[in-house]
């Protein structure tokens, strides 16, 4: 079967193993089919020898959390994300992944009422308890929504789907700390509802390309674009590699982490006492391994807190992985086992994560998690 893989990309990969220790899958499984060189083997059996697609292959492509923590621990460069996303691409649109009923519960998010509509439903089921605790719902879904409304045309606001349906207060906090280093903010709501992060974790690239092309006919006046969800800055700065467009690549130049742009700023907001508290800093993968933009969080959050402190895994996968938790959860429970003993080591009060599937799936283990925007957020209001 042609998984559509690139070859020269496929074969860059040497076996040599250097990716096993950055692989969460593999960390806790100690199964070479869960580790990247164990996969890429399969890819190549697959599309280079014409082996069969067993159930144990697609398996093992399914079961990867899409982290890319491999990447920067490859010596070869070689490129997993696109290597595993093609596959998945494949699969999909074979219908040996991404089952019918996983495509209609994507369906919502492109339809700001329907998902609203359904958030509110769940939360009802929420408070009648009738929701399983293998959702890993830790945040209380809001029943009604307070406004988030435009205070000028400097900069957009992206808020997306599920994050605007379940925690908008974190856009609240961000659009606040960006007002006080003096910029207008022009929150996106229904303008552009969806990124098509979660699409392209599931295979579904077509759905992807059509929710990319949305968004940048959407946006379309030149402003820098800010992103308060890791996963969704990483998909949109990726639509030049996605629809191979001179105007896809320029539309992702316009988009940054929300720590990556205010880290240019963030002498321009008031000084403040810094929050009496000993925070340890959780990279979400898609902050860390894709954007690359992990560090501006420890530099915007710095002058906020009391204490800023490291885990000691090495920025290891929570198992958060978009959908993952809830797809795979017995294998999303032991990744972030070993992420919670780290934070445990750390003896932190609080634990700041700049991606709403990693505070919701750490939330969901007792840890506490709050974005950095609202930690930065909680500091100026306390002047």
């Amino acid at each position: 079967m042609d998984l559509g893989i690139d070859a020269d990309e496929l074969n860059t990969c040497v076996q040599c193993g250097l990716c096993l220790s950055a692989c969460p899958t593999f960390r806790v499984t100690g199964d070479e089919t869960r580790s990247p060189r164990g996969r890429i083997a399969l890819m190549r059996h697959v599309q280079l020898r014409d082996a069969p697609l067993t159930p144990e292959i697609v398996e093992s492509l399914e079961t990867c959390v899409q982290c890319r923590g491999c990447e920067p621990a490859c010596p070869s460069g070689v490129p997993y994300g696109h290597l595993i996303e093609q596959a998945r691409t494949t699969l999909a649109a074979a219908h040996r992944s991404t089952p019918r009923w996983q495509r209609l519960a994507y369906a919502p998010l492109s339809r700001p009422r329907l998902l609203r509509a359904g958030s509110v439903a769940l939360g009802v089921a929420q408070r009648l308890h009738l929701v399983p605790k293998r959702l890993g719902l830790s945040v209380r879904i809001p029943l009604r929504q307070r406004p988030i409304t435009a205070s000028g045309a400097d900069v957009y606001l992206f808020t997306g789907c599920v994050m605007d349906a379940w925690q908008r207060d974190v856009h609240q906090a961000t659009k606040r700390v960006i007002e006080a280093a003096g910029f207008g903010v022009m929150p996106t709501l229904a303008k552009a509802p969806c990124c098509g992060a979660l699409h392209a974790h599931a295979g579904l690239t077509d759905q992807t390309r059509r929710l990319a092309e949305g968004m940048m006919a959407a946006l379309a006046p030149e402003l820098p674009i800010l992103v308060d969800s890791a996963g969704c800055a990483a998909a949109m700065k990726d639509y030049g590699h996605l629809l191979g467009t001179d105007a896809a690549k320029a539309f992702s130049a316009r988009v940054f982490d929300i720590q990556e742009w205010l880290a240019r700023y963030v002498d321009r907001l008031p000084p403040v006492t810094p929050l009496d508290m000993r925070v340890a800093v959780q990279d979400p993968c898609h902050l860390r391994h894709v954007q690359k933009v992990h560090m501006d969080t420890r530099m915007v959050l710095r002058p906020f807190v009391r204490e800023l402190v490291e885990l000691d895994d090495d920025g290891l996968c929570c198992g958060a992985g978009g959908a993952y938790s809830a797809l795979e959860p017995e294998l999303a429970g032991a990744i972030r086992d070993r992420k919670v003993g780290s934070i445990g080591r750390a003896r932190a009060d609080m634990v700041a994560s700049a991606n709403p599937g990693c505070s919701m799936h750490l939330g969901a283990a007792g840890t506490p998690t709050k974005h950095p925007m609202e930690l930065i957020d909680q500091a100026l209001q306390q002047r």
